[in-house]
């Protein structure tokens, strides 16, 4: 028993079991314990590297602007002496900005079928024909800043 401010608690002792192989009910299939499956050949050797602060916060922002870790990068530069850099095509900016883009596009398409089908355009298609046109000029205008 356990008293925490006046109160009673029951304490139960559970027996700690092996969960690595536990049997199915009558089988002798041993379950599968998930998780990440062993690679073939694990990387376990340590191999540590002296260096003043200068030096480290060069390899650091190297691996970095490669898109590595520093053991990564350290490893391909001492077996390769190159290595290639993984960049993104396009910075995550100008990639939102074609996405905006392509669902304008759409909503322009939309309302010029409508137009085209002799529809007159209501007020809402009007107001947000005017969005986006707004929307288009803020594009263009923000492109611009970024290719200067």
């Amino acid at each position: 028993m356990l008293r925490i401010r006046g109160r009673v608690f029951l304490m139960l002792r559970i027996p700690k079991t092996d969960n690595t192989e536990t049997l199915d009910k009558g089988t002798d299939h041993i379950k599968n314990k998930g998780g990440r499956p062993p690679k073939a050949v694990k990387k376990d050797q340590l191999l540590g590297v002296k260096c003043t602060l200068i030096e480290r916060r060069a390899i650091e922002a190297k691996a970095r602007s490669a898109g590595l870790s520093v053991s990564e990068y350290l490893c391909k530069m001492g077996l390769h002496g190159k290595i290639d850099a993984r960049q993104k095509a396009l910075p995550k900016e100008v990639l939102r900005y074609f996405g905006d883009l392509n669902h304008t596009a759409a909503n322009i398409n939309q309302i010029a079928k409508k137009r085209n089908q002799f529809d007159e355009l209501n007020a809402l298609d009007r107001a947000t024909l005017k969005e986006l046109v707004a929307f288009i000029k803020e594009v263009v205008q923000v492109t611009k800043l970024y290719l200067q």
